[in-house]
């Protein structure tokens, strides 16, 4: 029995030690593992470094391109039942093309050189099938006839840099000088099926603009979202006689007076409020020397010291916006009511002429008014498609500045009278990168139409009717 338990203990003993001595084996591989997985992670911190750092590199040495194609067609049609041009009466006509198709190309750039500097640049090509090589208006200016569907020539529609950053007491700002395409903002794109607006506010603005922005993010101290922005830009360069002008020797040099003086604006807008559901957005703008005529002699007639009696520095003009967007109805109730959006816009011009000047046949000051009210809903067919409606009331003297064409009719967002439309944006196939819109714009004008804020023409009653029926795919990369 004594061996059989000495055997037994010698067993039991010569286990324990097999067992620490596997256990010390097997904590010694732990540790090694330990070790080569430390190892590993070194060189791969230092290889994804390396992978940033050209990555970096690559982002600041070169300019990222994008694409935006866009192929439309459009169907025109304008009924004159009381209307008079030039001294023609063209009472009881009509006019109409079946078959407008136009082809708009934006080439973006982008480039970050530092953290704090971003440059933004576009130019764009907006033409018609079988148009001319050139643009026969020669109203347009150098920042609104890419916005114009004309000839085939590539225009500069931006180029601009933003330097952001913040003061010593964490405010944030940002300086930006350049052309910025100050077209399809807040409000206008739901109509022209873009995901994000642009700025400023459609409902007075959409034109392109040459300037300085300053920004300051007033979020963290007042409401949330709340940003300002003030804008100083100019609209017309008058007067300047270049260099090889046969009026004596004064290169890019103006004279004083008031035929042609240089119109520059300045703008105050931003948030009020932005929660990411409420938007409340406002917008000032006075324009400097806006264009009307003299007081005493007919519009477009000879004045005694040179020039047509019309784009003369008359006067004035002031423009207020305040637009309200409400993204989602309730709090998660449905997603058909998550993806609705309604909004409202409120707007008034004001026209006021210098002494011996008139603007918009008036030497009295003119206040004009629009709403512009609408909705977005999922179209229920379609993934991510949004079905629209749009409304547009405008009084007599309403004359905000949308240059650029918001649809072929001239701009939807200036008319004086009633407008309505509806339309449809979806994607093609599914793909994020292919969309499609169908649209009808119907417009009652009861006053002369607004074209190019032209101070110098009076608005006088009309009755003409003009319609839209568009269609298009669009590219985006």
């Amino acid at each position: 029995m004594k061996k059989t338990a000495s055997i037994l203990l010698a067993v039991l003993a010569a286990s324990a030690l097999y067992a620490e001595d596997n256990a010390t084996q097997k904590t010694d591989e732990v540790l090694q593992l330990k070790k080569e997985l430390q190892s590993l992670k070194k060189k791969f911190a230092g290889l994804q470094e390396q992978v940033d750092t050209v990555q970096q590199h690559d982002a600041k040495d070169n300019v990222k391109f994008t694409v935006d194609l866009r192929n439309d067609y459009n169907y025109i049609k304008y009924d004159y039942d009381k209307y008079s041009f030039k001294g023609k009466d063209w009472s009881g006509t009509s006019a109409k093309n079946d078959g407008l198709f136009t082809t708009r190309v934006y080439l973006n750039m982008k480039s970050s050189p530092i953290r704090k500097l971003t440059f933004s640049g576009q130019v764009a090509m907006y033409a018609m099938w079988g148009a001319h090589l050139y643009d026969e208006d020669t109203t347009l200016k150098s920042w609104s006839a890419s916005s114009k569907p004309g000839d085939t020539l590539f225009r500069l529609r931006q180029a601009y840099f933003v330097y952001s950053d913040t003061f010593s007491n964490g405010l944030p700002y940002a300086l930006s000088v350049g052309r910025r395409q100050a077209t399809d903002g807040f409000l206008a794109n739901f109509r022209e099926g873009n995901e994000e607006p642009g700025s400023p506010l459609a409902h007075i603005t959409n034109m392109e603009v040459d300037g300085a922005m300053f920004k300051l993010d007033l979020g963290k101290y007042t409401l949330p979202g709340a940003y300002i922005k003030t804008v100083y830009g100019r609209a017309h360069a008058g007067g300047i006689a270049t260099l090889y002008d046969r009026v004596g020797y004064k290169p890019y040099a103006q004279e004083s007076g008031d035929i042609n003086e240089n119109v520059d604006f300045l703008v105050f807008l931003g948030n009020i409020y932005d929660n990411g559901q409420y938007k409340l957005m406002f917008e000032h703008a006075t324009i400097f020397n806006t264009k009307g005529a003299r007081t005493g002699i007919a519009p477009g007639a000879d004045l005694p010291d040179g020039g047509k009696n019309k784009s003369l520095d008359a006067g004035t003009a002031y423009l207020d916006a305040l637009s309200f967007q409400l993204t989602g109805i309730g709090d998660m109730i449905n997603d058909f009511l998550d993806s609705t959006t309604l909004f409202l816009s409120l707007a008034r011009t004001q026209y006021s002429p210098d002494a011996g000047h008139e603007l918009l046949g008036s030497t009295s000051d003119e206040d004009g008014y629009s709403v512009w009210t609408g909705f977005s809903i999922p179209d229920m067919i379609t993934e991510k498609g949004k079905v629209g409606f749009e409304y547009n009331h405008g009084s007599r003297y309403w004359t905000p500045m949308t240059w650029a064409e918001d649809s072929v009719l001239g701009s939807k967002l200036a008319v004086r009278g009633d407008a309505y439309e509806g339309y449809w944006n979806f994607h093609l196939f599914g793909l994020k990168n292919l969309t499609g819109q169908l649209r009808y714009t119907y417009e009652q004008h009861d006053y002369t139409p607004n074209i190019r804020c032209s101070g110098w023409v009076a608005p006088k009653p009309v009755d003409i009717q003009a319609q839209n029926l568009r269609a298009f795919v669009r590219y985006q990369y």
